[in-house]
Formats: structure tokens, C-alpha cells, sequence
């Protein structure tokens, strides 16, 4: 399942993230995974949390991402969460092909693991591709 934060710069998404990472701590009998490029959350988040940046393993565009999250996937089954702030910044500015992503993500996490995605740009901005999931 995907779920989408939404808005411009500054409105507040990586704090709303930060507070359901630290909730799913408690509720969440599972692994827990937050990726962003760079890492900025470190002291942030709790360090039950897999943090991975973006950066160390050299995920540039869509493709590569949905690669990395099913590789994630295929090596631990115990996956319940995934959190990624600033997909922008990782996988580029193109919201057709970001679409394409969640579509197939989507798919891949199936009923079973939540990925919650942070996206700086108003919901008025993005196609019905990526607006299905807010």
C-alpha cells in the first residue's frame, strides 16, 4: 500500500514523517526501513529504524529505485514499513515517470507493507497517476 505526504518546501512533511516513523516504533511488530538521500534524520529517528541513504548506493531515477525497494524486499520478508522522504530528490522531477513507480510499487508491496512517501510539490501539480495515492 502507498501513501503519499504532500506539499511545498517548509510546509512540514519530514516532521509528519519523523512523528509516524517513531509511532510505527511502537505499534509495529516488523522491520521498519526510512530512506532518504542523505543522512539528515539520524538523530531523528529511532535507531530500531533502518535508515539508508540514497546516496551510498548510487540510486539515481525511478528505475533504479523500484530495483533497490524490490531487492530490499526480496532479502528480508519481515518488511512492514518503508519510509522515504524527498522522493524528488532521488528519483528526479518527472511525476509521469514517478507514477510509473508507485504503480509498480504498489503492486509489489501488496497488502502487507506500507511505503510512505514524501513529495514537496502541491497535489494541484501532480498527475492522476501519483493523486491516486494521497
Amino acid at each position: 500500500m502507498i501513501k503519499l505526504i504532500t506539499g511545498k518546501k517548509g510546509t512540514g512533511k519530514t516532521k509528519i514523517l519523523v512523528d509516524m516513523i517513531n509511532n510505527a516504533v511502537k505499534d509495529t511488530n516488523g522491520d521498519l526501513i526510512c530512506i532518504e538521500k542523505g543522512a539528515k534524520l539520524t538523530y531523528d529517528i529511532s535507531y530500531k529504524v533502518r535508515l539508508v541513504d540514497s546516496d551510498r548506493f548510487a540510486i539515481e531515477g525511478y528505475e533504479a529505485f523500484y530495483g533497490f525497494i524490490a531487492g530490499m524486499f526480496a532479502g528480508n520478508y519481515d518488511i512492514k514499513e518503508i519510509f522515504i522522504d524527498g522522493i524528488l530528490k532521488i528519483g528526479g522531477p518527472d511525476f509521469n515517470e514517478l507514477g510509473k513507480m508507485l504503480e509498480k510499487l504498489n503492486i509489489l508491496s501488496g497488502n502487507d507493507t506500507q511505503i510512505i512517501f514524501t513529495i514537496s510539490a502541491d497535489n494541484n501539480e501532480l498527475p492522476e497517476s501519483v493523486m491516486q495515492f494521497v
